[in-house]
């Protein structure tokens, strides 16, 4: 459990997928104290099925973070986890993605609809949707064409010049709410390009990650990234995350190797952080240890 020096430290953590569940996971000790702000324009997958077929707002990244924060197993949890197989038109899908959908479809909010399954599998952390409004990830390559939806982004041959939401939308007002009262925030970490960043370009996001006086760190992967973002230099990913924070400089780096190309102006913590089951992912203890650090240092 948290130290009574840190056991109201409020923390955010910004992504996605696999890497922000991992993180929030290893948070877990920390309660209701944790707000998971997750993206929502994954258009692969089962995900991208259910919102081609019903629209709305991309459910499988906050139902990763959701199931790896599952600590009592249940028949509820057995069931939000269960994916379909066979021949048929429910094969891949995820029942969990279908839940949440018809919730959604019920004419509750998605926060809502998030919180109800919260409560059913006793999941105490916050998970926000980044926005309660559809959208998708969009790319302008350096020779001006344009590129649509996450997973073409994720298969671009080259960085690209820019990212932006396509239709620009609001952010959830819970999530900036967080962020604003924030004493830490994490972003990664995960897919750069489709993870970290449609939070960020969030003209709500970008504001009030401006205005926060949290200290802001940054998780880097363990393992080279496939697609466009494996091309990205960590000094580079820093400047946009900085640039879509409309300056907002990061404080820290939480790091498994040292960075000798950064600026003196980052803190760079390394530590050992590789699983030592699967060297490329995060173990979730060693994750705590590094952020009960940051905690402790702010």
């Amino acid at each position: 459990m948290p130290t009574n020096s840190t056991a109201t430290t409020r923390i955010v953590a910004i992504g996605g997928g696999h890497g922000l569940g991992r993180v929030l996971s290893s948070l877990s000790d920390y309660g209701s104290q944790v707000t998971g702000v997750v993206t929502t324009t994954d258009n692969g997958g089962s995900t991208g099925r259910i919102r081609a077929c019903q629209g709305g707002i991309a459910w499988g990244d906050m139902r990763n973070c959701i199931n790896q924060l599952i600590t009592e197993p249940s028949i509820g949890s057995m069931i939000f986890e269960y994916r379909f197989r066979g021949t048929g038109e429910l094969n891949g899908h995820n029942l969990g993605n279908l839940m949440l959908t018809a919730l959604d479809n019920l004419c509750i909010r998605p926060l809502d609809a998030i919180n109800l399954i919260r409560d059913m599998l006793h999941v105490k952390p916050y998970i926000i949707p980044m926005s309660e409004h559809p959208s998708d990830l969009a790319a302008i390559t350096y020779d001006g064409q344009i590129i649509n939806g996450e997973t073409s982004v994720d298969e671009l041959a080259e960085i690209p010049k820019r990212l932006y939401l396509e239709p620009a939308v609001p952010a959830t007002k819970e999530a900036v709410n967080a962020i604003m009262e924030a004493d830490i925030i994490l972003l990664g970490p995960g897919s750069f390009l489709t993870s970290i960043m449609p939070v960020l370009l969030l003209r709500d996001i970008e504001q009030a990650l401006k205005v926060s006086t949290a200290k802001i760190a940054f998780i880097t992967n363990i393992d080279k990234e496939k697609g466009p973002a494996g091309e990205m230099s960590l000094k580079t990913m820093l400047h946009w995350c900085e640039r879509a924070m409309a300056g907002r400089a990061i404080d820290t780096i939480i790091t498994d190797v040292h960075q000798p190309q950064l600026a003196p102006k980052y803190q760079q913590m390394v530590l050992d952080l590789a699983s030592n089951n699967h060297e490329w992912r995060h173990d979730r203890n060693k994750l705590k240890h590094a952020i009960d650090e940051l905690v402790a240092s702010r």
